[in-house]
């Protein structure tokens, strides 16, 4: 299984999916976008560069999750058409975080950030704490499971 958790900067996307990993057991694997980057050195956050980011974060998943691994991937993965094509060909649940406030040290939005239109998992932040959001998730998780 994968989950794949997407949305704006700061909205609370990996804080969400660590404490998921927290809680999932059977040793799962976390795929952070800023790790990604970091590892492959890929400061290019053009529409291209995302794209390549987004689609090694993808391998990754997909090979870990074809040896029976849990990945949790947390990546602002703006475009829509990568996301759903990945949902199309693998075991993912597709988790959208975001928030109407500006949080974050990057204190920046992805201009052109794609918010999923269907089979995902909606988290507004905007008015909870981590912990009550962490709660809503798992009630949302056990609707769609």
């Amino acid at each position: 299984m994968i989950y794949w958790f997407t949305g704006q900067p700061g909205a609370g996307k990996t804080t969400l999916a660590k404490h998921l990993m927290d809680n999932l057991g059977d040793n799962p694997i976390h795929i952070d976008g800023d790790d990604l980057r970091d590892i492959f050195q890929n400061k290019d956050y053009s529409e291209l560069g995302r794209r390549k980011n987004i689609e090694r974060a993808q391998d990754i998943a997909r090979f870990l999750s074809k040896t029976n691994r849990t990945v949790v991937v947390s990546l602002v993965s703006p475009y829509k058409d990568q996301r759903d094509e990945f949902k199309d060909n693998n075991d993912v649940i597709e988790v959208y975080v975001h928030t109407t406030e500006e949080r974050g040290r990057e204190g920046f939005h992805v201009s052109n950030y794609e918010p999923p239109t269907e089979r995902f998992i909606d988290i507004d932040t905007t008015n909870t704490n981590e912990t009550e959001s962490y709660y809503e998730l798992i009630e949302k998780l056990k609707q769609n499971i």
